[in-house]
């Protein structure tokens, strides 16, 4: 196995390959149809990753890391908790929106991933995850860690639920849509009850 892709061209195999694993799922894409989709022959991927698995599993540890990384700056940029969760709402929305083959890859084939694999994806949500505790702690100080993280989970899914509920509603539109759902879900006063 030769060095992996850098820059557009790695960018543009892990989003041919979440197109068609998002499209016909993961057993039903051969190697020989992820290099047809980035101009190049199937073998020819092999000089980048060991198989169709590995790719998979870079596909999926490449967003998470991205998400991740993106919401650790996202809240050390952000001057308060209400301008940081602004900014991580925003910032999952436009994923969400812009990037919805990698929701479907991820509920569909994240069991089709090696075990180190895996265990790494989930290592990642975790701190995502905490990064947006993080911040509903501050707002909502009385309530648990184990509520607000639920919160946030029930609001993942809102949110990740767009490849299924965008329908015609302009990208803008629905963009505003999810950031008031969001936020009133996560703000609410019923949204995070004090601990018992």
């Amino acid at each position: 196995m030769g060095p992996r892709p850098t820059g557009e061209r790695r960018t543009a195999i892990l989003g041919a390959a979440a197109g068609l694993f998002a499209e016909r799922g993961y057993r039903g894409v051969s190697i020989d149809d992820l290099g047809r989709a980035v101009g190049t022959t199937g073998p020819a991927l092999y000089r980048h990753f060991p198989g169709k698995q590995a790719l998979l599993g870079e596909v999926l540890v490449d967003i998470s890391d991205r998400l991740a990384r993106q919401g650790r700056e996202l809240v050390a940029e952000a001057a308060s908790a209400d301008g940081a969760l602004e900014a991580l709402l925003r910032g999952h929305i436009a994923f969400a929106l812009d990037e919805p083959s990698l929701i479907t890859v991820h509920d569909r084939e994240l069991g089709n991933l090696t075990e180190p694999d895996r265990r790494r994806v989930r290592r990642l949500q975790r701190g995502y995850v905490e990064e947006w505790v993080g911040v509903l702690a501050e707002l909502r100080p009385g309530a648990s860690p184990t509520v607000l993280r639920a919160a946030v989970h029930a609001v993942f899914g809102l949110l990740n639920s767009t490849p299924h509920s965008r329908g015609e509603l302009p990208r803008p539109h629905m963009a505003e849509l999810l950031l008031s759902m969001g936020r009133a879900a996560l703000t609410s006063p019923d949204a995070a009850p004090p601990a018992a």
